[in-house]
């Protein structure tokens, strides 16, 4: 299922904001510890704030696919049903 388009950029946003990205750095498949550098602990704060700006509840299990854009939008996706 996917993600609504002002979803995909309101994610894009939030995505660059944590890892100091400008939004043309970012791709929907590049990857955000080989290509940007993010550590474990920007992939949790982007998904506490995906939770937070979706009211949803992520599992920590899913950081596994949110390697890229394309995988966060997944995830979000099927948290949200939309």
């Amino acid at each position: 299922m996917p993600v609504a388009t002002e979803n995909r950029q309101k994610i894009k946003e939030i995505v660059c904001d944590i890892l100091e990205l400008e939004e043309d750095e970012v791709s929907d498949t590049s990857l955000f510890r080989e290509d940007h550098d993010a550590d474990s602990l920007r992939a949790i704060e982007i998904l506490a704030s995906l939770e937070k700006e979706f009211k949803v509840v992520i599992d920590q299990s899913e950081l596994a696919r949110m390697v890229n854009l394309q995988g966060v939008y997944e995830v979000v996706a099927e948290s949200t049903g939309r």
